[in-house]
């Protein structure tokens, strides 16, 4: 079974998102910070990533950052940050597509 993890401080989100993706057969792994991301992904295996940019501890671009040192795995950033300039970062820093919320 293929893992999702879902990483985002808005739990709803975390929620909805593991309905949907384990509806279709995903296994889904959900988390709250950028920080958590780097530890599961030291621990388990992941086939994709889908992270908010704004979260305590670390946010996700700094954790995409850290996580493009070690790994490919393809990056989706979920965001509320909608600016152009934001766009831009979140690719440029190694994220595979970005998804402005409400979805």
């Amino acid at each position: 079974m293929l893992s999702i993890l879902v990483c985002d401080d808005d739990r709803d989100i975390v929620s909805a998102l593991r309905i949907y993706l384990s509806a279709e057969g995903y296994n889904v792994i959900g988390c709250a910070s950028g920080k958590e991301v780097l530890d599961i992904m030291k621990r388990q295996e992941v086939q994709l990533v889908i992270m908010d940019i704004m979260m305590p501890d670390m946010d996700g671009i700094s954790a995409v950052a850290e996580l493009r040192k070690s790994s490919n795995i393809p990056v989706i950033f979920l965001t509320a940050k909608s600016e152009d300039i934001d766009k831009v970062l979140g690719l440029n820093i190694g994220g595979d597509d970005y998804i402005t919320k409400p979805f």
